[in-house]
């Protein structure tokens, strides 16, 4: 098992209710699969407590907890939740993010822009810092944050773009400061993927069948005209969660279907 041993934080690791699995839940699923302890961290601790209940129908171990982390003292109860279950964490995944409410920049309110930055950007950072200590004095640990292809390529809102470019550079540095330390640092940038929180949430914005958003989207990819799904976010989150990945930090590794390559 490639992460035999392991301990994981996935937060994000509930999901809106869907046809499909969301990157979150499939991350901590994969996780479980190849040998991790998984503790799953959601704001709505039901959800949470779903996806302990699928790793335990699978024979995997997880214990479910609630957080908000746009509050710090909640970030900092993740850390010693995991502790207290498990003695030690090996591997964050941070998969919290949304774009809801996000407008052009002419059109942007002030209040919705502190509140997407707290959840996209600021989350992540204090998530980062309380998880760092405990890594530090292991002397090893991986960080995985969830960032989006939108943080590279144009999109017509500002502040999820702009919270995801920042994303970047946050890996990056903790990538570099934390290099002597053993600690790594990566990020996930998924393209469009069929997951709840893509799908449903424009389905009903729009008053239209779900299908008529996929065959939009995946009228985008240019890789086999389709989207990718939470599994395969998953499998390149497991990829640089395990050992096999030993020698990559710092990296931004596109999850796309080619979108990238084809800017411009």
């Amino acid at each position: 098992m490639r992460l035999e041993n392991k301990v994981a934080i996935v937060v994000g690791a509930g999901q809106t209710p869907g046809e499909t699995l969301g990157n979150g839940r499939a991350t901590a699923l994969r996780f479980a699969e190849e040998g991790a302890r998984v503790l799953v961290v959601d704001r709505e601790l039901d959800r949470a407590e779903e996806t302990q209940a699928l790793i335990a129908e699978r024979g995997g171990k997880a214990v479910a907890t609630a957080a908000d982390i746009t509050q710090e003292a909640d970030c900092q109860a993740i850390i010693e939740a995991c502790l207290k279950a498990y003695g030690r964490i090996d591997i964050l995944h941070n998969n919290v993010g949304r774009s809801k409410g996000d407008r052009a920049t002419d059109e942007m309110d002030a209040d919705m822009w502190d509140e997407l930055m707290a959840m996209n950007l600021k989350g992540m950072f204090m998530t980062c810092k309380h998880v760092l200590p405990v890594m530090r004095e292991q002397g090893s640990g991986v960080i995985i944050n969830i960032s989006s292809t939108s943080s590279i390529a144009a999109r017509q809102t500002v502040t999820y773009k702009t919270s995801k470019g920042a994303v970047n550079t946050l890996t990056q540095h903790i990538a570099s400061e934390n290099a002597g330390y053993g600690i790594r640092a990566n990020a996930i940038l998924p393209g469009l993927m069929d997951t709840p929180m893509a799908i449903e949430r424009r389905a009903s914005e729009r008053n239209v069948d779900r299908s008529v958003v996929r065959s939009e989207r995946d009228a985008k990819v240019p890789l086999s005209g389709k989207m990718g799904t939470a599994e395969d976010v998953a499998n390149a989150a497991l990829f640089l969660a395990s050992d096999e990945a030993r020698f990559i930090s710092g990296v931004l590794l596109p999850v796309d279907g080619a979108m990238l390559v084809n800017v411009g």
